[in-house]
């Protein structure tokens, strides 16, 4: 009977069938273990902006194998939280007033005024909504399924002995993405000069993210292993996440995104003033005389583009083609901004007036887009949870009772997360995106840790308070 439901529904169906019956399969063993779910998860998000993965099945958007997959993991945890008290520690105060309530309160501001976007972006297909629903949707739930995911993934690191073994999804998955970009440009035959031009950013986009986008999730995984190299003793161990970091370098190179290579940079001068030992100094010496010698002239043009025609020509026009236009907008209401996404409906975008980069959709300045979106408060907000964010993963990252291979985990994350918000001036989001996964994943794990020291401390008085009790006694 089984096999003739299937059979049915793959004649009707065809391909999402195959998708539907493995989505079902796993949420059937995720309500045995949500942790299954969070390793799938961790497996399956990083691809799940691509064009090769599945955005919908029998023409319902936003059904797909992912969400089934994140809400049956997110029911699952629900029910063994309610079975043994850990639910009221699901969601952590901080993340909860400092990050997600402005982007709700954001999101209640911007739905008003879907009805004022500019109609060039309905011409051109730019988004994929119509009315507030749509836009609650695509600029309000979706970006949260991220903050979902982190917090599923802490609620499993704080019930599992061995919190570590989550590091092998997440190394298969930085694998998975970095030799995607690799294996698309070697099949592509594009020379690497016309990939470093400007008018080649978007060659990269058929993968589901843009090259800046791309670049900036290379820099955060190369400080995961980085630090998580340096940390490990294990031969073995070590070679393999030298191998992954030889990958995510080449891979981050392809994307001649100059604001990854700012990250990059800033990533290892961290690793370099924490570290502070000659043996670290030597090393990166030669491996940065090796890299200058062996990088191709592209790299070198790309880095050096607009140098000598002004800052306006370095920042590929971003100051006077987007920046300046957009402080109009920014001050019309600066306390509390202009609802999420609010370039869509700006004047200068309904205007034209001054905007000479025709098709924007972002600031290219996380931080100007949190003021327009948010306002100043917004802005204090978000970078404060930002500051907490740093200050837990530092904290982890030095903390003589986890193991070499969590501590060095927690430390890069902290040094991925100072070169994303350095890389920030010149593009992407301060709320959640997908190009955000392993910044994400870790503020997971670093919450789950947290869970766990708290849970062992509590542990460790009740004990004590049971040995006093029974010495009374």
């Amino acid at each position: 009977m089984l096999g003739a439901l299937w059979g049915s529904v793959v004649a009707v169906a065809e391909l999402n069938a195959l998708y539907l019956c493995i989505a079902l399969i796993g949420c059937a063993f995720i309500l045995l273990d949500f942790r299954i779910g969070v390793v799938l998860l961790i497996l399956l998000m990083p691809i799940s902006s691509s064009r090769v993965f599945p955005h919908a099945m029998f023409g319902v958007t936003g059904l797909n194998p992912l969400n089934l997959l994140l809400v049956g993991t997110f029911g699952s945890c629900l029910l063994h939280g309610v079975s043994d008290g850990s639910l009221r520690r699901f969601a952590p105060r901080p993340l909860l007033w400092l990050y997600i309530l402005p982007i709700l309160i954001a999101g209640a501001l911007g739905s008003r005024h879907v009805g004022d976007i500019a109609p060039a972006f309905f011409m051109y297909d730019q988004l994929e909504f119509h009315d507030a629903a749509g836009y609650v949707r695509d600029l309000v739930i979706k970006p949260l399924s991220l903050v979902i995911f982190a917090l599923l993934v802490g609620a499993a690191v704080s019930k599992s002995e061995k919190p570590e073994k989550f590091l092998v999804p997440t190394l298969i998955s930085i694998w998975v993405m970095g030799s995607m970009v690799i294996v698309f440009v070697s099949q592509s035959g594009v020379a690497l000069g016309q990939l470093a031009s400007d008018d080649s950013r978007d060659f990269l986009s058929p993968l589901g993210l843009h090259a800046n986008d791309l670049g900036r999730l290379y820099a955060f995984a190369y400080a995961l292993l980085l630090f998580t190299w340096a940390e490990l003793k294990d031969t073995g161990s070590k070679f393999a996440l030298l191998a992954s970091m030889g990958m995510v370098v080449v891979a981050l190179v392809l994307t001649f995104s100059r604001g990854a290579f700012l990250g990059f940079i800033v990533v290892n001068v961290l690793f370099l003033l924490w570290r502070r030992n000659a043996k670290a100094l030597m090393f990166f010496g030669l491996l940065a005389t090796v890299a200058a010698l062996l990088l191709p002239g592209a790299v070198y043009d790309r880095v050096e583009s607009g140098f000598g025609s002004g800052l306006d020509a370095i920042s590929a026009g971003r100051i006077e083609g987007i920046w300046l236009p957009l402080l109009s907008d920014a001050l019309r209401s600066p306390i509390y901004g202009n609802g999420l996404g609010s370039i869509l409906w700006s004047d200068a975008m309904r205007t034209r007036v001054g905007v000479s980069i025709p098709g924007v959709a972002q600031a290219h300045n996380a931080y100007l887009e949190i003021v327009l979106d948010m306002g100043i408060v917004g802005l204090i907000f978000v970078c404060a949870y930002f500051v907490h964010v740093f200050k837990g993963f530092y904290a982890l990252g030095v903390d003589p009772v986890l193991g070499p291979s969590l501590r060095g985990f927690y430390r890069g994350a902290a040094a991925g997360l100072a070169s994303f918000l350095v890389a920030g001036i010149a593009g992407g989001y301060l709320t959640p995106r997908p190009e955000q996964i392993f910044l994400w994943l870790a503020i997971g794990m670093m919450y789950g840790q947290r869970a766990r020291k708290t849970g062992d401390l509590n542990a460790s008085r009740q004990y004590a308070q049971a040995g006093a009790h029974t010495q009374s006694a």
